[in-house]
């Protein structure tokens, strides 16, 4: 099935014969065959070694690697007993780790299948929905406005189609595409006659002849040198400058206990393994698999409710969001449009323009759209018909012109009528005349602001209003843009789409979760204003497209910021409206399915989509919604807070016990004959101190935080970290304290009651430290509290299992040293409690 290098110097019939295809397409068993053959259409790798890199990932941790390397220098010394405990546990960490994170892995791509993308192929001789991926060469696909090119071809036949190649070539512009051959030697970026995967089609209809597929198409050369890398989002930005902060914190620990046990001439080794360790309890070393945990468990959770995450990082976005961008229609209106009425220029309902406005509806091949399927549906119901029609020519829409037209023949093909219907202002624009009963007469100024008014009347009252306009004359061979001109102005298309009885509510409860509903759309200011005003917005805080073209960035900056209503606006200026909005310090997310609508969607910090929409706006957004519905989207908003707050607590939490426990043993360690705990014993403290930490992902949120977006703020993680790190380093120097002054332990005792201590403090703050509130108004999600519990109870039980507290170096606690632990724990609880309220207090509430 090998083609041309220079294919795109070839007619499609040609390629044909190369492909051993026909125009008609593949059949099924075919296409099956050259699938297994060729593999599937992706450019990605499928997934298979996702596992292994994974696991991999887990073990390229430094620090992980230094311990193994510790192990194994212990193991060549003779020591085998505590190299194979801490190699037991660096694998019981990792595994977990993995197991964790792969599955929020599976997770996610479960919910990634569910928005498979699908194209039209011929298969059978008869058009098909068939999986992108399923695509193979030999494949003929039919493409229309908003869909992706799912594969590299050559153009078959075409019609007004333009293809927006910026992904691949740069070009800002939309190309137009035609079957002509080009000339060997022509650049990929003038190569007229072809598509390519990865761009999409901004207007018209095409039948293309896929030529490669995956990474044999031009996009998947690229692909194979470099390496994708997606902008970094807050959320990945937050945790790097955390990971900054722990890696200056471990490096000090690190240093200051090496030359301390170095000055006391402890052994190399044995002082290694201690700071190292240290390191390892400060560092939060499954975070990796708690943020993969909590993300993906909010996103099954979110999915549950109808909203499908694309990228695990928008949970996070979608819950910072404070404005939210969206068009009316299917969102804030039932999007169910109907026919209301087809009146000519009077305002009289007329069966004439009901049939031309069928017509023009019915013979049509471009974007699919409620309006056209509202007069399809009427004019059926009047008895009209198609058949035996003779359809000449298209003029498809596109978001300039915002007109389509129909060329029919008449009187046996003697003369063409070419239908138009569009905006009413672009309509007039292309008209000369304007129809009466007994004939078309000149439209002059005054009938141009008649029926201009008689449209702004009738979208105040909430209807939706299209212009038709008509021309017949001699037949052409083929008709353009500039053919649109001398029309007749027929009439107006009234449709009615009503205002959803929940949109008024969804907004407010919104509003009450701090985000500010604005309506982005292309639609009539009027209308805009009627369905602004029936939700509870400000229809006189607008911005029309006509006074965003005539600002300069810097004044919409302060313009946007003011405005309920952006109408009349065009794709591009939707785009300077999200950025116009981000750049006043708003987290933006931004609601659309149409084509027109995926420059906002990129541009926002999250884009969220709809499961029907077209190809180009489903695959620019971060989120997608199984129905378009504000109250769906609310949803998803309170499960973003619910996975980031949690994210947080684990976070928090984590890194401030196991900075205060890590602290108070270095300032401990030169002033002690012995080390504090040893090597294994942190191990076994950290891994243990981990296990209630994976069930923080179901933990119960307080509404006071979902009431609020919170964003990432890693100064004040770390102000957190050091107030509440030096409340448990203050209770680890009073037990050290107790242990030496009252108790008089030695090593063994001493090692094992601050280990049960340690522990026992580390899970015990979780569940104070978990809430901003009062801890006893705020009761835990049950798998957390009975994992805490447990391991709790293991805590204490480890030094009485003689197997395993001889393997540790545990010994039994005495009853009165038991009590002491108690009560110390009971003390640093308590003392907790108030430093919380404190800080809280100082940090704002």
């Amino acid at each position: 099935m090998a083609v041309a290098r220079d294919y795109w110097t070839q007619d499609a019939a040609a390629l044909c014969g190369a492909l051993r295809a026909a125009l008609y397409g593949l059949a099924s068993e075919e296409a099956a065959r050259r699938l297994r053959e060729s593999g599937p259409n992706r450019v990605a790798p499928d997934g298979s070694t996702r596992a292994l890199a994974l696991f991999g990932r887990q073990l390229a941790s430094p620090l992980v690697l230094i311990l193994v390397f510790g192990a194994v220098v212990s193991a060549l010394l003779g020591d085998w007993l505590d190299a194979s405990i801490i190699l037991a546990i660096v694998a019981g960490s990792t595994l977990l780790g993995f197991a964790q994170e792969y599955r929020g892995s599976r997770a996610v791509a479960a919910l990634r299948a569910r928005l498979a993308l699908a194209t039209r192929a011929w298969r059978d001789g008869a058009l098909a929905d068939v999986p992108v991926a399923a695509v193979v060469p030999g494949d003929v696909v039919e493409l229309a406005a908003g869909n992706l090119v799912p594969a590299d071809g050559v153009i078959v036949s075409a019609r007004d189609f333009l293809v927006n190649e910026a992904p691949l070539t740069g070009e800002s512009f939309p190309v137009e595409k035609s079957p002509a051959p080009c000339v060997a030697g022509t650049p990929l970026a003038r190569r007229t006659n072809c598509v390519w995967l990865g761009t999409s089609v901004r207007s018209g209809t095409a039948c293309v002849l896929v030529v490669a597929t995956g990474r044999a198409t031009a996009y998947g050369a690229i692909a194979a040198g470099l390496r994708e890398r997606e902008e970094e989002g807050e959320f990945a930005r937050g945790l790097r400058r955390f990971g900054y902060l722990l890696l200056r914190t471990m490096l000090v620990i690190v240093v200051f206990v090496l030359v301390v046990n170095q000055a006391l001439h402890r052994p190399v080794l044995e002082s290694l393994l201690f700071a190292v360790a240290l390191a390892v309890g400060l560092s939060p070393e499954l975070l990796p698999a708690i943020v993969s945990v909590t993300l993906s468990k909010g996103a099954r959770a979110m999915a549950e409710r109808g909203v499908i995450v694309k990228r695990l990082e928008a949970i996070e976005n979608l819950g910072g969001i404070d404005v939210l961008c969206t068009d009316k229609t299917g969102t804030l209106t039932t999007g169910a449009m109907a026919l209301e009425a087809a009146v000519d220029p009077d305002g009289v309902a007329s069966a004439r323009v009901l049939r031309l406005a069928f017509l023009n509806a019915a013979l049509e091949t471009g974007i699919d759209n409620p309006l056209d399927a509202a007069l399809v549906g009427a004019g059926e119901r009047a008895s009209l018909s198609a058949a035996g029609i003779d359809k000449i020519d298209e003029i498809p829409y596109d978001f300039i012109r915002r007109r389509l037209t129909i060329v029919i023949a008449e009187d046996g093909g003697a003369t063409h009528r070419t239908i138009t219907k569009g905006a009413v202002r672009e309509v007039l624009q292309v008209c000369d005349r304007v129809a009466r009963r007994d004939g078309a007469v000149p439209l002059d100024d005054a009938d141009r602001a008649r029926l201009a008014d008689y449209a702004a009347r009738r979208g105040a009252d909430g209807l939706r209003v299209l212009a038709l306009a008509s021309r017949s004359g001699p037949p052409q061979a083929a008709y353009g843009h500039g053919d649109e001109r001398g029309l007749a102005f027929e009439g107006f298309l009234q449709f009615v789409d009503p205002v959803k009885p929940s949109a008024r509510g969804a907004i407010a409860d919104l509003a009450a979760r701090g985000i500010r509903t604005r309506i982005v759309t292309g639609d009539s200011r009027h209308v805009a204003a009627h369905v602004a005003r029936a939700v509870g917005l400000d229809p006189h805080a607008m911005l029309t497209g006509e006074e965003i073209a005539a600002m300069r960035d810097e004044a919409l900056w302060r313009r946007a910021e003011a405005a309920d209503l952006f109408g009349e606006v065009d794709p591009q200026q939707k785009g300077r409206i999200v950025a116009a909005l981000r750049k006043a310090g708003h987290a933006v997310g931004y609601l659309g399915d149409g084509i027109n609508d995926a420059p906002p969607l990129a541009l926002a910090d999250v884009g969220i989509s709809v499961q029907g929409a077209v190809d180009v706006a489903r695959e620019s957004a971060d989120v997608v919604l199984v129905r378009a519905d504000l109250d769906v989207l609310r949803d998803g908003v309170e499960g973003g807070r619910r996975a980031f707050a949690n994210t947080l607590k684990y976070i928090a939490i984590t890194t401030s016990a196991n900075f205060g426990n890590m602290v108070s043993m270095a300032i401990a360690a030169p002033f002690l004959p012995f080390l504090p705990l040893a090597a294994k014993q942190i191990l076994l403290n950290n891994l243990l101190s981990d296990v209630p930490s994976i069930a923080i992902a179901s933990d119960n949120v307080d509404p006071a935080q979902l009431a609020r977006a919170e964003r990432w703020d890693v100064g004040q993680v770390r102000r957190f970290m050091v107030a509440f790190g030096l409340v448990s380093t203050l209770f680890d120097l009073a037990t050290f304290a107790l242990l030496l002054g009252v108790f008089r332990a030695g090593e063994p005792l001493f090692r094992t009651a601050l280990f049960v201590v340690s522990l026992a403090t580390e899970l015990a703050v979780v569940l104070v430290l978990r809430t901003p509130g009062p801890s006893w108004r705020s009761a835990p999600g049950r798998w957390l509290a009975w994992t805490t519990l447990a391991t709790l109870v293991a805590a204490v039980a480890i030094p009485y299992a003689t197997p395993l507290a001889d393997l540790f170096g545990f010994v039994p606690l005495p009853p009165a040293l038991l009590a002491a632990a108690v009560a110390i724990v009971a003390a640093y609880v308590a003392a907790t409690e108030l430093a919380k309220r404190w800080f809280h207090r100082g940090a704002g509430g």
